[in-house]
């Protein structure tokens, strides 16, 4: 019964419902009042909107419990309790469904037999850690309250939807697969410019939600469905699984303190034909869709053969932000972060040294690496910790996707549970128990896995014997549901100075790997040298035939001049770049060709991390990926500076300490961390910056400050404020990730910030900027139904006579109708609300 639904799927179209708060605030729903208690209060308005979307040809129910959550309702039985809630929302979808059956009968009216009920979960208005302060298990946990009444209820799947943040979309999924057997459905909200608030573009989405075992995803609200096209693309060409469609009816606007949208029913009908030509199989509504929109969209779809869907061979891992794909072009997975053979990564793991850690991944990101593989395995530390903590650091200071690199497998699953993406998992191998804790593990979390031609019975001395151990691999990864895809095997390259024939045997492997088996090959490329002097010319040279013969992935030290040289020629002499630009970038940069006098020194330090030019886009399969805040090597910047745009804390406050010595305050705060700020500020404005980034900067910044701060106090100073602030995420409205976005912003830039909080009321927000005399108020709100709200604040601002400006920001406003509910000011982001404070107070 439960898989009925994807049943369905697989044969036809189905039809979600549409809008439902604008359609609620016709019907009296009341500025700040939560939409949710109206399953109590008038459940004969919430069965009556869902009879009429069945009636229109909907399939599938959104139940009316979008916000309902343990930290809007509370737990327990009661009146509008998060049970009672989930109960009556429940109650209400199915008795539309009777009611809807009743009149078909009665008229002979065909609605059809498959009606299903989804429980509606939305995001809960934090940003998780390292961004905010909800932390992932508690956001889990959080979901699995609402997922287990509603399983409790009777709904027949689960759908998580309008998520911008990737990496809460994993906690809902989690507490969604490990509470339920129901299918789960998710849709995330992506910007104009293609990506969630986070980062994430859709293919990053399907990689990450199609490892974690999503039954459907798609995209929903924010975008009208003529700017959702080429996401769906994006998602038709990549996901395997059925793919949503929920647009908004366009752009919104008020008329008469009521919210409206632009896109008309004929308009959504022809939008959503073309939508489902793309291959979009579920298809809806959002926010401004009516029971019309939806049943003109019915009517001219449902009688069209849906695109078939195709289970998709890519093989790709992800970050937060982007996806690498495997078999297009060779993977660079930098190895510095491994203690072997390192005597100072071993001491800064036993001094526990974050900054040393995370230097090395961002050095590797300068110098073009994909993916960086993390190693913390020490015997004398607790690996499972440690691996935790470095995992979750370095996903706070650079972009690129991990591969966890460890044999302990508590630490592996902590890491691969913590990971925002789709990591790589080194590794699996042909043992049988190695075989059965890994794989479960893969299946549950995602992941691209490593797996090692060696068993039992050790490293087989020929190609085919480690082939027999692949098809072992192979075979019982199918049996844990893992997809060959989602495998890369590693045929192991050992040292030459021991066995002669063995570089022979690994290139042949990887041969047969592409040839025999279409599969993916990861190779650790420097163990063939072991014991040889002058390693670095074996490893390039060894390294350019392992790509001839086939290898998608080498773990490689990006800092190697030799190494980039194979790698850039390689990729010249195969045509994988064209024109040959991304090799005479990279050659012109070396220290050689730049040199006044030719062959007066060369190279020098070969191997050393001065030695790799960063022009070249070496290492960034996907256009823009691999970016980080300060975006080039820092030799225009103060470390300092530096520090701050890459975000090491710890670091910016070390080195703000340091220049107090010969500086003044703010001689640091005007020359380099503001400066600083600005930069990456502007980088988040031109897409090159994401917002995790961008809120790292700001932390390291916040560090640099509180020294100064402390500095400044014991000498009887303190650092003058620029003006008073006052921001609110408005009444009925609990979602304040924007507000403390911009929160934290502000305060960095010296601005006085008085927060109200979020489900502030209008009368709070007039009393608190009348008797702080505040000359600017930032006004937030995520939902359609609680726009009204800030308007009537707005309002009640301008008839106390004050004289502040407002800006206003939000998910769901535009300047068009910031412009219409009396706004100074639409930001379209947190940097859109710094550069009107700049305005506003000179």
């Amino acid at each position: 019964m439960k898989d009925w639904i994807l049943e369905v799927a697989k044969e036809k179209f189905l039809f979600f419902d549409g809008g439902c708060g604008t359609i609620l605030q016709a019907a009296g729903l009341q500025a700040g009042e939560y939409p949710e208690t109206w399953n109590r209060k008038r459940p004969e308005v919430i069965t009556k909107l869902h009879y009429d979307y069945l009636m229109a040809g909907a399939n599938i129910l959104k139940t009316n419990t979008f916000g309902a959550n343990c930290l809007k309702f509370p737990e327990g039985a009661g009146e509008d309790s998060l049970e009672e809630v989930i109960r009556l929302a429940v109650k209400n979808a199915r008795d539309a469904i009777a009611m809807a059956r009743e009149t078909a009968e009665k008229e002979g009216i065909d609605i059809g037999e498959d009606h299903f009920v989804a429980l509606d979960m939305g995001p809960l208005g934090k940003l998780l850690k390292p961004l905010g302060d909800l932390d992932f298990e508690e956001a889990v946990e959080i979901f699995k309250k609402t997922v287990k009444i509603g399983a409790e209820q009777g709904v027949d799947l689960i759908l998580i939807e309008t998520m911008n943040d990737i990496y809460e979309a994993k906690a809902a999924i989690l507490a969604a697969k490990e509470n339920s057997d129901l299918p789960v459905f998710l849709t995330t909200a992506y910007d104009e410019s293609g990506k969630l608030l986070t980062g994430a573009d859709p293919k990053t989405v399907v990689a990450v939600a199609e490892g974690l075992g999503v039954d459907a995803l798609g995209v929903n609200c924010s975008l009208g469905p003529k700017q959702m096209m080429g996401i769906v693309e994006t998602l038709t060409r990549y996901a395997s699984v059925p793919v949503i469609v929920n647009p908004n009816a366009g752009i919104p606007r008020t008329e008469n303190g009521k919210t409206v949208f632009d896109v008309t029913p004929a308009d959504f009908k022809e939008a959503m034909t073309e939508i489902a030509s793309l291959g979009a199989r579920i298809m809806g509504g959002c926010c401004g869709t009516t029971p019309e929109h939806i049943g003109e969209m019915v009517k001219a779809v449902k009688g069209l053969a849906p695109k078939p869907l195709t289970y998709k061979e890519d093989t790709l891992i992800a970050s937060y932000t982007h996806a690498v794909e495997f078999g297009k072009r060779p993977v660079l997975i930098g190895e510095r972060i491994n203690p072997t053979g390192k005597s100072k990564f071993k001491q800064a793991l036993r001094d526990h040294n974050m900054d040393y850690i995370l230097q090395e991944g961002l050095t590797q990101q300068e110098k073009k690496a994909d993916v960086l593989d993390v190693n913390v395995g020490l015997p004398e530390i607790d690996e499972v910790a440690m691996m935790e903590e470095v995992v979750m650091e370095l996903q706070a200071v650079t972009d690129l996707p991990l591969q966890i690199d460890t044999t302990n497998i508590e630490a592996m699953e902590k890491a691969l549970r913590r990971y925002n993406g789709k990591a790589m998992i080194n590794s699996v191998n042909g043992k049988k128990e190695i075989m059965e804790a890994v794989f479960p593990l893969a299946k549950k979390y995602g992941g691209l896995v490593v797996a090692l031609t060696l068993d039992e019975n050790g490293i087989p001395a020929t190609a085919k014997g480690r082939m027999e151990i692949v098809e072992k691999i192979y075979k019982t990864a199918e049996t844990y549901g893992v997809a060959k895809k989602d495998i890369i095997i590693d045929p192991l390259a050992m040292s030459i100075s021991a066995e002669a024939d063995s570089a022979k045997v690994t290139l042949e492997s990887l041969r047969l790997i592409r040839d025999c088996y279409q599969g993916k090959s990861s190779l650790g490329v420097s163990n063939i040298s072991f014991g040889l002097p002058r390693r670095e010319f074996v490893n390039a040279t060894f390294f350019a035939l392992a790509m001839e013969n086939g290898l998608n992935a080498a773990i490689m030290n990006p800092s190697s001049v030799e190494m980039m040289k194979a790698y850039h020629t390689f990729l010249a002499l195969s045509a994988i770049d064209e024109n040959c630009s991304e090799y005479i970038s990279y050659v012109t940069a070396l220290p050689e060709m730049t040199e006044k006098a030719p062959g007066s020194g060369g190279i020098g330090s070969v191997g050393s991390s001065a030695a790799t030019g960063d022009g070249s886009a070496a290492g960034n399969v996907d256009g823009g990926a691999g970016k980080n805040a300060s975006g080039a090597a820092g030799g225009a910047n103060s470390p300092l500076k530096e520090a701050i745009m890459k975000g090491l804390k710890e670091r910016a406050g070390l080195l703000t300490k340091e220049a107090l010595q010969t500086k003044e305050a703010m001689e640091i705060i005007d020359g380099e961390l503001i400066p600083a700020l600005d930069e990456v500020g502007k980088g988040f404005e031109n897409k090159t910056v994401f917002l995790p980034q961008l809120l790292m900067s700001a932390e390291a910044a916040g560090c640099a400050f509180d020294v100064i701060k402390e500095k400044m106090a014991s000498g009887g100073n303190d650092r003058e404020k620029k003006g008073k602030i006052v921001i609110a995420t408005v009444k009925g409205d609990i979602h304040d990730i924007g507000k403390n976005i911009v929160k934290v912003l502000l305060e960095n830039y010296g601005y006085d910030v008085i927060d109200l909080g979020k489900d502030v009321t209008p009368e709070r927000i007039v009393e608190t900027v009348k008797a702080e005399n505040v000359p600017l108020v930032g006004l937030s709100a995520l939902m359609t139904t609680t726009v009204p709200a800030m308007e009537e604040t707005i309002k009640m601002l301008r008839a106390a006579g004050l004289p502040c400006k407002v800006v206003v920001g939000g998910a769901v406003l535009t300047q068009e109708y910031a412009d219409m509910i009396g706004a100074d000011k639409y930001a379209k982001d947190a940097m859109g609300a710094i550069r009107y404070a700049e305005e506003v107070f000179g």
